[in-house]
């Protein structure tokens, strides 16, 4: 987030521009605004590692937003704008935040979760008027403020909260050192060099800033000098449209984005100009094969994956030939070091499915979560872990099967539905897939997939016989569906990844345990 030198440089250029409006933000304004707001925060008495939250969409004002903690040494949560008002006070209230920031057409959800939340001292609105005391247009709050940086700059940090798939959200604090914002932590430095990002990128966010993946791209964008071509809302034509007309160097996607542009029209795909493409990363699911092979078919060998957490407790990268070489891979570590593990903490033979574990310079540390904390980290505190399932290959590259929550067992034995999901993912007839377990009285669990139907396709018997059998076709019987239900739409995440606790939770209704 922070420029340096760029500031200068570019001045008059473009940090930002957004898809849907195009407008513009150049560097002079966005340094300007950046330096009042962290002038404003020292006038309320905000000091370096204290807490602040931002809840807004994608909107023209968020980056600056975030920018002032950067420099000003606190943290700064970014909030999923989809949360409602009780999940939303949860967080203000978890975070120990002082300050609110959001738009007006958040205003009346953050309102609510200020009732909740009694340590939010002022609310300052983007883009909304003044009411009081307590809400504050932002510009005018920071108007009687220097453009130039505060005397006491250094370097703050995000402090993002998990996607809580169970229960409350987790915050994830990181270590903050006590150094200039323009030297970057180490976690910043490896996502920098192994992302190959470059000055003067330009590079396209198609999913929600608040997102850990597309906030750190947009964080290190503007520290290289780069440009921001920022979607308000995902558009698989829009895509292209925007590659073509801001050439485009870097972009960032999830699978779900991947499928549906490629079942684009061909002549719709062929009709843009991507050549300008340099690096197209992919992460925050496992993507199934042949949709990763499609994709580097159409782009060419420049689709990189990333494996990682918030946590930021490692780092895992995988190129195209890499991939092509190592089918399935989500890549091979590059920061922290991996190591498959089980239930008793002994490590694992290659090949051998585990949780995976990384050594690492970052411990994982959850706000004010010891609990949690335990869980998550070595009792010597040299490894963690965010439940993971996988293996190790002889030349180290990591495959996942699964998150440690969703593995099913039935009759004793052990099944990770991820194999299922992405090949269910390959049917024409679907959309989209989730695979998980339900309650069985005789084997514990069995195997249930709830399936979205592709546009214009019929569900019922004769279509969830035809799944299992082409199931059954490509896998052991046993990691196959006993039986297949139909949903019109599925529960995401604003990123677009697939939230499958709340399908899998209606099958376990009104039992007190999920082992049978």
């Amino acid at each position: 987030m922070y420029p340096g030198p760029h500031a200068v440089a570019r001045a008059h250029e473009p940090v930002q521009i957004m898809a849907r409006s195009g407008e513009v933000l150049t560097y002079a304004e966005y340094e300007a605004r950046a330096n009042r707001l962290a002038h404003y925060f020292r006038s309320r008495g905000l000091k370096r590692l204290d807490h602040y939250s931002v809840f807004l969409e994608n909107h023209p004002r968020f980056i600056e937003c975030c920018a002032a903690g950067e420099r000003s040494g606190l943290y700064f949560t970014n909030i999923n704008c989809f949360l409602t008002a009780p999940e939303l006070a949860y967080i203000l209230d978890n975070s120990e935040s002082r300050l609110l920031i959001t738009s007006r057409a958040k205003l009346s959800v953050a309102l609510a979760a200020m009732r909740e939340a009694p340590r939010i001292e002022i609310c300052l609105v983007v883009d909304g008027v003044s009411d009081g005391e307590r809400v504050v247009n932002l510009d005018e709050a920071t108007a009687g403020f220097p453009a130039t940086p505060i005397a006491d700059e250094i370097i703050g940090h995000s402090m993002l909260y998990s996607s809580g798939t169970t229960g409350h959200p987790k915050g994830i604090l990181r270590p903050l050192p006590e150094q200039p914002p323009l030297q970057m932590t180490p976690v910043q430095a490896a996502f920098w060099k192994y992302w190959l990002l470059r000055e003067r990128a330009v590079y396209l966010i198609p999913a929600p800033l608040y997102h850990s993946a597309p906030w750190a791209a947009t964080a290190l964008t503007i520290r290289g000098g780069g440009t921001l071509i920022v979607m308000e809302k995902f558009d698989e034509e829009e895509v292209l449209r925007l590659i073509e007309r801001h050439r485009v160097t870097h972009a960032q996607f999830v699978p779900t984005m991947f499928s549906r542009m490629l079942k684009l029209p061909e002549a719709t795909r062929r009709r843009y100009d991507l050549s300008s493409l340099e690096m197209v990363l992919h992460g925050a699911a496992p993507c199934p094969a042949p949709v990763k092979q499609a994709m580097i078919d159409w782009l060419g060998p420049i689709v990189h994956e990333y494996y990682s957490a918030t946590e930021g407790m490692g780092l895992a990268m995988c190129d195209s030939a890499q991939w092509l070489a190592h089918k399935g891979t989500v890549g091979k570590a590059v920061y922290g070091e991996p190591h498959i593990l089980d239930d008793e903490m002994t490590e694992l033979p290659l090949g051998r499915i585990g949780k995976i574990w990384f050594k690492s310079p970052t411990r994982i540390n959850y706000f004010h979560d010891e609990a949690k904390n335990a869980a998550a980290n070595s009792p010597d505190g040299t490894m963690s872990t965010v439940g993971d399932i996988g293996y190790l290959d002889a030349e180290g590259f990591i495959y996942l099967t699964d998150r440690a929550a969703f593995m099913i067992i039935s009759g004793g034995v052990n099944i990770y539905p991820q194999e299922c999901e992405n090949l269910l993912a390959t049917h024409p007839k679907v959309a989209d897939a989730a695979v998980f377990g339900v309650p069985n009285e005789e084997m514990g669990e069995e195997v249930k997939a709830v399936v979205q139907p592709a546009p214009g396709v019929a569900a019922g018997p004769e279509l969830a016989a035809e799944l299992i059998g082409f199931c059954r076709e490509h896998l052991a019987h046993v990691k196959c569906p006993r039986s297949i239900d139909f949903e019109a739409d599925f529960p995401r995440l604003p990123t677009g990844k697939l939230y499958k606790q709340p399908l899998r939770d209606r099958y376990w209704q009104g039992r007190k345990s999920r082992i049978l």
